[in-house]
């Protein structure tokens, strides 16, 4: 059965929800929250008035009065759910949740126990305000739907440059781009060199240096000076307008988790509504003094006994406990359903840069030959000052004691390095070309070494290097083994940095399937390779836009919401708030536990019914036991549910 929620103001779901982002302001969202509890709080408060004055016996309580009372008191929390199953009717599906609670409830209304009949369907009502609480706490947590892409692009007309939606910039025009900005369009640099960040896009750990005439891409950072740039595609068939419009396709690819009793209730509803009609009219034939009224009486009660209240509440509920356990722990979860799914992963799939490493360049080695390394930091820092790269800051974060040095005759080599004088000294700083050039001679050592690397040479005389890598996160070794002791058998690793350092990071982590240098369409075909064998249920870790396309494709996409893109984090189910991979294993943990946790409510409930049912039938319980059957196994769900907030998950 199609998972349908009730809107307990009339509305057409979620109507609100999306005028609210509309139009800009939270005035709507606020009106929004406080209408939504409207209903069920009158409900419960004429249903509270209403008791107090039956156990008073007030004289005025009486008769049409009484009636009228609970019948208002029924409307908020009943109506919808009864124009739901009358609409459910005219479409042909006769049988389901919202039918069962009509007739039960107005059954409950047909014998007298008009507080019954109000306080069943309040509880129903409840049970849906808890399970749409839990999803919007969770996205209440997650970080606005940002538009990743450029809102604006300074183009340079009439002798001037103006700022326009990128929608409107045509192939050919100069953009302007400042530092900081993103390149709102494709086009090819005009300036001499530009340095931008395209982690976003590649999944590229290294900021990327493009020179004058080679290719810039839409949603990279400018992380230079002002630069200018030739567009060479319209803003629709941009970088990052791809990668949008594949998000889009993997999203409407993936199938949306039913929770068991809308399922159930298709079986569940006509048995539990034939066997009250059996109850009703079978005695006629088998007992001698048959009255109807009182067999109908029974029936009624075996409807209100029968009704699925405790399980409608202790489904969400124990999915409720689970979403604020997992949030107690930094992780969020956009839905029950991905907690259910989340119990069936077996394959993890993973990105590298911003997943298991910091995204963040720090010095993991210092070599130096034939001069202390003080004085060798002394000189390489000295340098880097004169430098905007972002390797430089790597550097330069060494010590933060300044630079001791002063630095004379800077000159930059394009695309290679700088050169310049120091304490009388040449001093030589960049790459391997850059020394090739100059004729310095190089250990053997420097091709073997897989990371970024800065060479020096002082008065032409190589004098060390300097490793500089992205960092593994503290918990990544760490989590790769307690994913394997949870029986997580199958972990890969695909990555847009070069394949070469994908492969280092994936032995670190003893990962035994990795590959590297992959666009955002390659990861993609990676994953839907994976899913051709039905067996695999996988879930994807990624924080870039390029992770995307896999986050919706996968039956469970994780994002790290700390240092994620904004996209990765709207397309994905489940969000690491604290960048600690290790929470993945939480998660897991979590969602099994939540899915034992909802399948000891069911039994319970079922368990407690089934007897209660047979004693009402019988005519030895009536609507106490009822009450009991109905809310006492709905209190006891709800405290099985909190217990799943308080337990500890190492």
């Amino acid at each position: 059965m199609k998972k349908k929620k009730v809107n307990l103001r009339g509305l057409k779901p979620n109507s609100e929800e999306q005028h609210s982002h509309n139009d800009g302001h939270n005035h709507s969202g606020n009106s929004s929250k406080i209408n939504t509890y409207i209903p069920a709080i009158i409900s419960f408060t004429m249903l509270i008035i209403g008791i107090g004055l039956d156990y008073f016996n007030v004289t005025f309580f009486k008769d049409w009065i009484r009636i009228i009372w609970y019948g208002i008191a029924y409307l908020p929390v009943g109506f919808p759910v009864v124009k739901e199953g009358w609409e459910s009717i005219k479409k042909g599906d006769v049988f389901t949740e919202f039918f069962l609670m009509s007739i039960a409830t107005i059954g409950a209304f047909i014998i007298g126990e008009y507080p019954e009949g109000v306080a069943v369907m309040l509880f129903y009502a409840v049970g849906e305000l808890f399970q749409g609480a839990a999803v919007k706490r969770a996205k209440s947590n997650i970080k606005a739907l940002l538009d990743v892409r450029p809102n604006k692009a300074q183009v340079y007309r009439n002798n001037k440059y103006v700022s326009v939606k990128p929608e409107t910039v045509q192939i050919g025009e100069k953009v302007q781009v400042r530092l900081g900005e993103k390149i709102p369009l494709d086009g090819t640099l005009l300036s001499n060199k530009g340095s931008f960040n395209t982690a976003a896009l590649t999944g590229e750990s290294k900021p990327n240096t493009i020179m004058k005439g080679e290719k810039v891409f839409a949603g990279s950072i400018n992380m230079g000076g002002v630069i200018e740039i030739e567009t060479t595609k319209e803003f629709k068939d941009s970088s990052i307008a791809r990668i949008l419009d594949m998000v889009q396709n993997a999203t409407a690819r993936k199938s949306k988790t039913e929770l068991f009793i809308r399922k159930f209730a298709r079986v569940y509803t006509p048995i539990v509504v034939f066997l009250a009609i059996g109850v009703t009219f079978l005695p006629y034939f088998f007992v001698d003094d048959y009255v109807f009224k009182v067999w109908l009486y029974r029936a009624l009660i075996f409807l209100v006994i029968s009704c699925p209240c405790a399980l409608v509440i202790s489904i969400p509920l124990g999915y409720f406990g689970g979403l604020g356990a997992a949030s107690k722990n930094g992780i969020l979860f956009k839905g029950a359903s991905f907690l259910e799914a989340m119990t069936k992963i077996n394959t993890l799939v993973m990105d590298k840069t911003g997943t298991v490493t910091k995204g963040v360049f720090k010095i993991k080695e210092i070599k130096t030959l034939d001069i202390d390394e003080s004085e060798f930091m002394k000189y390489l820092m000295a340098m880097e000052s004169q430098s905007t790269h972002p390797i430089s800051k790597a550097i330069l974060d060494y010590k933060d004691s300044g630079i001791e040095y002063q630095v004379s005759e800077v000159s930059e080599i394009a695309g290679k390095g700088l050169k310049a004088v120091i304490n009388g000294k040449t001093v030589l700083v960049g790459n391997k070309a850059l020394m090739e050039s100059n004729n310095i001679k190089l250990s053997k050592e420097i091709d073997t070494i897989i990371e970024s690397i800065v060479l020096v040479a002082i008065n032409n005389v190589f004098s060390g290097y300097v490793v500089i890598a992205d960092e593994l996160k503290e918990d990544a070794i760490k989590t790769i083994t307690a994913l394997h002791s949870i029986g997580i058998k199958h972990i890969v690793m695909l990555s847009g940095d070069k394949d070469s350092i994908t492969q280092k990071i994936a032995k670190e982590l003893n990962i035994k399937i990795a590959k590297g240098g992959l666009l955002p369409e390659d990861k993609l075909k990676e994953v839907e390779v994976l899913k051709k064998n039905t067996e695999n249920k996988i879930a994807f870790i990624g924080d870039g836009i390029n992770d995307a396309p896999v986050l919706a494709a996968s039956n469970v996409g994780i994002a790290m919401g700390g240092l994620g893109s904004d996209v990765a984090i709207e397309t994905a189910d489940v969000i690491i708030q604290t960048d600690q991979p290790s929470k993945v294993v939480k998660a897991i943990k979590i969602s099994r536990s939540t899915k034992k946790n909802v399948w000891q409510n069911i039994i319970l409930a079922f368990g407690v019914k089934l007897i209660v049912l047979v004693l009402g039938t019988s005519g030895l319980a009536t609507m106490w036991e009822a009450v009991f059957a109905d809310v006492g196994v709905a209190l006891l769900a709800i405290l099985n549910a909190i217990r799943l907030q308080r337990m500890e998950w190492s």
